[in-house]
């Protein structure tokens, strides 16, 4: 039977993989640490065909465990879970030959003072970012570049807004930069983080992410979600809609900014998840672009509201398959996928919002026409 391995499957996307991995017939392995395992759910751990431990704070041993591992065990596609595996994701696949991505660009799909510059590089639509190695240094190139608060102040290497801070002038500095680099290593792996400071133009207007599907550097957008966020000093995401309401025109400079991004990051196969703001001209500006699914249930989002499903497909094209299995033949605001039938731009017959839970309360999805 073929197997995939997923690295780090006790994420949001994990069990939405691992359904989709049985619904095709696959054997689903899971890379992680031996005590983290012990605390897996029993409904995840029943979908996966076994564990592989390995300790992901030293890359390169993991990087050598894990090509042991799927060399004797038969592996066939590679899919990061857990936005930090990213990198060792690329060279896992590239060490064994599999569909995967650039691994001479895998650190700039996770390090976002790589990924500044490889955007600068390539002419993607993007805030314009400075960096530095302290608060001092910062507020000098901050002044000597003329940037003009407020401004986003960030470490090179976090997710979820941890460290990242809007600062409205020169006296925030200080207080900003201590909270981006106030994590050094990141847990439950204690993966060593970059704590480079960045500071960020700040771009008004909402925010978005785009979903992809890349195959052989092909990106097929399939939607656009909205985000809902806190507003204030830190951010936080509230919620999200699928599919986005955005006028034609916006839609696709959306798009084409998205895949800017994606082949200045050398994605070439696999899920995208790319975070954009849309200036109140509809003017697309990206901020980041995650080489892995799309956390915050956003997967099942997309299915429920437009009946793609992004687990299967994103498994599907990690495996080298091409057009073999199809969707429902419903439509959606995106481009057309061989993966997902003849998929087109008309409104769907809903619009599907989900916010995350507050604290220990599940909030459900809701459901709303789409004429809100």
């Amino acid at each position: 039977m073929t197997g995939v391995l997923l690295l780090e499957a006790d994420v949001p996307a994990g069990e939405d993989l691992l359904t989709a991995a049985a619904g095709l017939g696959l054997d689903a392995y899971a890379a992680t640490h031996e005590d983290l395992f012990g605390h897996y759910r029993p409904e995840l751990t029943a979908k996966i065909t076994a564990p592989v431990f390995t300790d992901f704070s030293r890359p390169e041993t993991a990087l050598a465990d894990l090509t042991a591992f799927c060399r004797k065990t038969g592996i066939r596609g590679i899919v990061p879970c857990w936005e930090f595996l990213t990198p060792l994701a690329t060279r896992l696949a590239a060490a064994l030959g599999l569909p995967g991505h650039l691994p001479a660009r895998a650190d700039a799909c996770r390090n976002k003072r790589l990924m500044a510059e490889a955007f600068a590089a390539h002419g993607v639509p993007s805030p314009r970012t400075l960096t530095a190695p302290d608060h001092a240094t910062l507020s000098r190139r901050i002044a000597a570049a003329g940037l003009r608060f407020p401004l986003v102040v960030k470490p090179a290497e976090n997710a979820a807004s941890i460290g990242v801070s809007v600062v409205r002038s020169a006296d925030g500095i200080p207080d900003a930069a201590r909270l981006a680099r106030s994590q050094t290593h990141k847990l439950p792996h204690g993966i060593a983080l970059d704590t480079t400071l960045l500071a960020q133009e700040h771009v008004d207007g909402a925010e978005f992410s785009v979903e992809t599907l890349v195959t052989d550097g092909t990106a097929h957008h399939l939607t656009v979600t909205e985000k809902f966020t806190t507003e204030g000093t830190s951010r936080a995401e509230l919620g999200h809609t699928v599919p986005a309401e955005l006028p034609p025109a916006v839609r696709d400079s959306v798009y084409a900014a998205a895949t800017a991004a994606l082949t200045a990051l050398g994605l070439r196969n696999g899920i995208a998840h790319t975070e954009l703001k849309v200036d109140p001209e509809g003017r697309p500006q990206v901020i980041e672009v995650g080489a892995r699914p799309p956390g915050d249930h956003i997967m099942r989002l997309v299915k429920e509201a437009l009946g793609i499903d992004v687990a299967r497909a994103c498994l599907e094209t990690v495996l080298g398959l091409r057009g073999g299995r199809r969707g429902p033949a419903r439509r959606h605001r995106g481009h057309d996928h061989p993966l997902v039938s003849t998929l087109r731009h008309p409104t769907p017959r809903h619009r599907i919002r989900h916010s995350p839970p507050i604290s220990s309360r599940q909030t459900p999805w809701t459901t709303n026409s789409a004429t809100r």
